[in-house]
């Protein structure tokens, strides 16, 4: 599909839409329960530049009989009338949009393809049929997401399901945190599963001169790093942009067909990385990441020459690659509550979008010690750590749509995506292994589509696996499967540079 194509078929797939009453009962319900607005950052995601879809990848290890799994999303996902999976979303006279619940219709939502079981190459036919998903637009006249079953036997699962979620509906730690309330662990079927929280420190409650000095000393450091992020993100809007590299889209890629591939890799070997250098996950693997890049853009650069294992440096000066890191704000989401909302339609809370951001520059180079990308990593994430940057993020959006509107606040999102190269994400998943609807799972791949970027990198934990997610446009990079070589191999020579120093 050509950019051009792309972007007639998005802008007509939000338009006003007529609604019927679903039945007399849904009549007595009141107008705000009918008709409930759709907040200004889910709305930012029907614009035709940030028209963002949700790709949830999960493996079974067992074949999935549609009858059983179609009667689990009923009885959770579309149960409850806080649902945003049994709302449509309509758009009004004066251009909002609002929520309006409806019956779903499941015949709507579930796919089920009729396939070979003994088809050549099951994994790249199931490559190519989650990229094709990335062609269209879910339709605005029922619910915005849609669900496919695929009974194909490939090299890590006996079968797949693959959920298509409209990024309006809610962001990707709400998204997660609904879909794990659905699981439940495979040692203990009635307990949901556990997710890993971080540990707040007891407060102290010593008061002296030093612990004064010391609260001022951090609350100056909160004031200069907030001012420090806030610069920068102002600086990216204006005038500072990534230079022009083999990971970086043209302009138009986000109407463009996205490519998904994965790659599972041991989280024992991450935390391992991580107890030996008092890091956290994150900054192992933002650390692999940067020397993952490093190492496909040296190759790139060299015409194909895989020039970091004879230290050639094909990479040139300054390279400046940025990623965006969407950072929840609204504190942690217990899964607990969604499946309490499940289990009782008057309590729960509801799916929502509440990210800010922090950009995260990549230093790009060929370190002679691998750990010292770890090393950078963790001090930048530190310092970010103690900022009130993606709070400032997500407040100053909504002013500028309350006080300059919608096309405004686009204008300067569509700046900062345009001046950036990558989406960076991390999800925590659960610690132990988990089924759905009875169905094992073997690995959890999410991603995402639609913003303006050629590369997305998605990390997601699942029990001692760690599976790292890329969504890439093919015509800026025709080999992602290389670059998941790069990461892989990366994490090998970080751990072993660990076990060499002990």
């Amino acid at each position: 599909m050509s950019s051009t194509e792309g972007l007639k078929s998005r802008s007509k797939a939000l338009k006003p839409l007529v609604t019927a009453r679903i039945s007399k009962s849904e009549e007595k319900k009141s107008m705000m329960e009918e008709f409930e607005p759709l907040s200004p950052a889910s709305r930012l995601y029907h614009e035709r530049s940030n028209n963002c879809v949700i790709i949830v990848i999960i493996g079974s290890k067992m074949k999935i009989d549609p009858i059983v799994f179609k009667a689990g999303i009923e009885k959770s996902l579309v149960k409850h009338s806080n649902s945003r999976f049994s709302c449509i979303q309509v758009m009004d006279k004066g251009g909002n949009i609002n929520l309006v619940q409806t019956k779903v219709d499941l015949e709507n939502h579930v796919y089920v393809p009729d396939l070979d079981p003994n088809m050549d190459s099951p994994d790249q036919f199931v490559e190519d049929y989650i990229s094709n998903l990335s062609k269209t637009s879910i339709d605005m006249s029922k619910p915005l997401w849609e669900l496919y079953i695929l009974n194909v036997k490939t090299a890590e699962a006996d079968a797949l399901v693959v959920f298509k979620i409209h990024h309006s509906i809610g962001d990707g730690l709400s998204i997660s945190s609904l879909l794990f309330a659905c699981a439940r662990k495979i040692s203990d079927p009635d307990q949901l599963p556990t997710l890993p929280f971080q540990k707040i420190s007891p407060k102290k409650s010593q008061f002296n001169w030093w612990w004064i000095f010391a609260k001022i000393w951090m609350a100056f450091l909160w004031f200069w790093n907030t001012f420090v992020d806030v610069w920068m993100s102002t600086a990216v809007i204006m005038y500072l942009k990534d230079v022009h590299t083999p990971l970086k889209g043209a302009p138009g890629v986000e109407f463009r067909q996205k490519r998904f591939v994965h790659r599972t890799v041991s989280l024992d070997d991450v935390k391992l990385v991580k107890n030996s250098m008092n890091a956290t996950i994150n900054d192992v693997i933002v650390g692999v990441s940067t020397a993952a890049l490093s190492r496909y853009l040296n190759r790139r650069y060299g015409d194909g020459e895989d020039g970091t294992d004879t230290k050639i440096n094909n990479l040139p000066k300054n390279i400046r690659i940025t990623a965006s890191i969407p950072v929840n704000i609204r504190g942690t989401a217990e899964i607990r509550k969604f499946a309490e909302m499940m289990e009782n339609d008057e309590t729960g809370i509801k799916l929502s979008n509440r990210n800010g951001y922090v950009l995260f520059p990549f230093d790009i180079a060929l370190q002679d010690n691998p750990l010292d990308y770890v090393h950078h990593a963790k001090s930048v994430i530190d310092r970010k750590k103690q900022s009130f940057g993606p709070i400032c993020a997500f407040l100053s959006s909504m002013l500028i749509i309350k006080f300059f509107g919608y096309k405004v606040a686009v204008a300067l999102f569509e700046r900062v995506f345009a001046h950036i190269t990558v989406i960076f994400s991390n999800v925590a998943g659960p610690l132990e292994e988990i089924s759905m609807f009875g169905y094992p799972i073997t690995y959890i791949a999410p991603s995402v589509y639609g913003h303006p970027e050629a590369l997305t990198l998605h990390f997601q934990s699942y029990a001692n696996k760690m599976t790292v997610v890329l969504g890439v446009d093919e015509e800026t990079i025709p080999d992602p499967h290389q670059l998941c070589d790069d990461i892989e191999k990366s994490l090998k020579l970080i751990k072993e540079a660990v076990i060499s120093r002990q």
